[in-house]
């Protein structure tokens, strides 16, 4: 547009010079064609518009905002309508206690009060994208500044309104993902109203008071060595009752050989020994005594 009004004053350059008096007057033609060529030149280019990709653009025609979304690609458009382009691909808020983390200088992490009246920081990341058709209400209500006027302030309330349901332990350990997901939804719905889609909410960090990490600390410490003594208890156990089953069975052959074994049985017992010390290639000779006392065996070893 402004080779337009570059033009413009091109033209109006050459009809001065029409009314000026001898030499200049003979230049005011060709002043003139060349202010109309690039009035038109002008025209041409403004009336050609490429949106990028990944963003949409917003028509506002004096100061009037139109409700058609121009897409990524070439248009042609009224060389008078102002463009405002916004990005509709995912964007990253981050609110860190590390000032290199997040879009605000220094710490900015978000602190709440718990139920039981702790105060607990919070790090937190939210992922969102302007929805495409609602571009034109987000320039005329909101503004291209919408992260500040509604990504920020709506974030941070919902976490502190969410915060005061849960005491500072519970928000640390069992009731996280619940927490996380009353968060979603209340930033969400938000969110929607206003022309923007959540993709993701992150609970990155949840620092508690350094009393409240030693006590939780303390408890982990004393439920490993109650599981530690569970586990000596029961191999003890397991030896004891190992130790119980042997001595039943020793107690039990015990009983076997006192009460069956005769006379007789022991005999034949003896001469099946006997039997295997004669064929030993070692011994040489046995004398046997009538079984009225142990044989002599001799050999010459």
């Amino acid at each position: 547009m402004l080779i337009a009004i570059l033009g413009v004053i091109i033209l109006i350059v050459g009809m001065v010079l029409k009314r000026s008096p001898e030499p200049g007057s003979h230049f005011s033609g060709v002043v003139s064609i060349v202010g109309a060529v690039v009035i038109v030149i002008g025209l041409a280019l403004s009336a050609f518009k490429v949106i990028e990709p990944g963003q949409v653009g917003v028509q506002t025609l004096f100061g009037k905002v139109q409700d058609e979304v121009l897409e990524s690609g070439p248009h042609i458009i009224n060389p008078f309508v102002n463009i405002t382009t916004f990005s509709i691909q995912t964007q990253n808020y981050t609110m860190s206690a590390k000032s290199s983390e997040g879009q605000v200088e220094g710490d900015d992490a978000i602190r709440v009060l718990s139920s039981d009246g702790l105060e607990v920081t919070i790090d937190l990341s939210v992922l969102y994208k302007v929805t495409p058709s609602r571009a034109p209400y987000i320039l005329q209500n909101i503004g291209v500044d919408y992260e500040n006027k509604i990504v920020r302030p709506i974030t941070r309330t919902a976490i502190r309104d969410n915060a005061v349901n849960y005491q500072a332990v519970d928000l640390y350990s069992s009731k996280r993902e619940e927490f996380q997901y009353k968060i979603n939804k209340t930033i969400s719905d938000n969110f929607a109203k206003n022309g923007l889609e959540v993709q993701q909410i992150l609970v990155r960090n949840i620092t508690l008071p350094a009393s409240v990490r030693e006590s939780i600390e303390s408890k982990i410490q004393a439920e490993q060595d109650a599981q530690k003594m569970q586990f000596v208890l029961q191999k003890e156990r397991q030896e004891a009752d190992r130790k119980r089953v042997e001595a039943q069975g020793i107690a039990d052959y015990q009983k076997i050989i006192s009460t069956g074994l005769t006379d007789k049985q022991l005999q034949y017992q003896t001469i099946l020994a006997q039997k295997d010390i004669a064929l030993s290639p070692n011994t040489k000779i046995i004398i046997m005594n009538g079984g009225k006392s142990s044989p002599i065996i001799l050999s010459d070893k």
